[in-house]
C-alpha cells in the first residue's frame, strides 16, 4: 500500500472534535430548515401518503378520524420530521463524508463514493416499491374484511381509519422498504473490502432466501401479497450483489496481474 496516496492532513485531536461539531450543526441546521419547509406543506405530504388508501376508497364518501385532541397535530409533526429526514438525507450524508474523507487514501475514496451516491437511490426505489406496488394490493386485501350488515338489526364491519396508525404504518413500510433496498450496497462493500467473498454469498444463497423472507415477514403487515413484495425483490437483490462481488473480485485479480507484470519488468 503506498502512503504517499494519503493526503498529508493531520489534525490534532482539538481540531478533529471543532471538525465533527461543524459537520453535526450542519446536518443539524439542513434538517431544521427542511423540517420547517415540509411542516408548511404537511397538509400535501399527508394528501400524498394518504392516496393509496382514497384511490381504494374512491367512491366512497370515506374518512381518516383522530380520537386524541392532540393527535392530527403529533401527526403532522411526526410527518414534517419524517419527510424533512429524508430530504435531508443528501446532506447529512455529504457531511458524514467531508469529515472522513480526510483520512482516507485515494483509492479508498473512489471505491467508497459510489456507495454513498448509490445509498439513498437504493432507499428511493425500495419506498417507491413501498408506496406504488405494495400499498395497492395490500390496502385492498384488509378492505377486503369488511363486512355489510346482515339484515335491519345486523352491524357492519367498516375501516375507521385513525390518521396517526395509518401514517405510522405508512411511513414505518416505506423506511423498512428503503432499508431493505441498502443489501446489494452493504454486500458489495463488504465485498470490495475483501471482508465476504463471492463464493461465500454463493455458497449461503439457501439461507439468503430463508432470511429474506423471514424480514418480509417481519417488516410487512401480515398478508402474504407485501410479503412476497418486499422477499422477491430482497432475493433479486442478493442474487445481484453475488454478481457484483464475482465482477469486483475478477477486477481485483486482474489488477493484481497487472501490477505483478510491472515488478517483474
Amino acid at each position: 500500500m503506498a502512503y504517499g496516496d494519503l493526503e498529508e492532513k493531520t489534525m490534532p485531536l482539538l481540531d478533529h472534535l471543532i471538525e465533527l461539531r461543524n459537520r453535526l450543526l450542519y446536518s443539524a441546521a439542513a434538517l431544521l430548515v427542511a423540517f420547517v419547509l415540509c411542516y408548511l406543506v404537511a397538509s400535501d405530504i399527508y394528501e400524498f401518503l394518504a392516496r393509496p388508501l382514497a384511490d381504494a376508497l374512491a367512491g366512497q364518501g370515506r374518512r381518516m378520524i383522530y380520537t386524541g385532541l392532540t393527535e392530527a397535530f403529533l401527526t403532522q409533526l411526526k410527518v414534517a420530521f419524517w419527510a424533512a429526514a429524508f430530504l435531508s438525507f443528501p446532506i447529512i450524508a455529504s457531511q458524514i463524508w467531508m469529515f472522513v474523507a480526510p483520512a482516507l487514501y485515494r483509492h479508498e475514496k473512489d471505491a467508497f463514493l459510489p456507495f454513498l451516491i448509490a445509498t439513498p437511490v437504493m432507499f428511493f426505489l425500495g419506498g417507491a416499491l413501498a408506496y406504488y406496488l405494495v400499498f395497492p394490493l395490500a390496502w385492498q386485501f384488509f378492505l377486503s374484511f369488511e363486512t355489510p350488515a346482515a339484515g335491519p338489526d345486523g352491524l357492519a364491519i367498516q375501516l375507521e381509519a385513525r390518521v396517526s396508525e395509518y401514517l405510522s404504518l405508512v411511513m414505518t413500510l416505506i423506511f423498512a422498504f428503503g432499508i431493505a433496498f441498502q443489501v446489494p450496497v452493504l454486500l458489495t462493500l463488504l465485498a470490495r473490502a475483501g471482508l465476504v467473498s463471492a463464493a461465500a454469498l454463493a455458497r449461503n444463497r439457501r439461507i439468503a432466501i430463508v432470511v429474506a423472507f423471514i424480514v418480509a415477514a417481519i417488516l410487512t403487515p401480515p398478508d402474504v401479497i407485501s410479503q412476497l413484495c418486499l422477499g422477491i425483490p430482497l432475493v433479486i437483490l442478493y442474487e445481484v450483489s453475488v454478481q457484483i462481488a464475482f465482477w469486483t473480485e475478477r477486477r481485483r485479480a486482474a489488477g493484481d496481474d497487472a501490477c505483478d507484470d510491472e515488478e517483474a519488468t
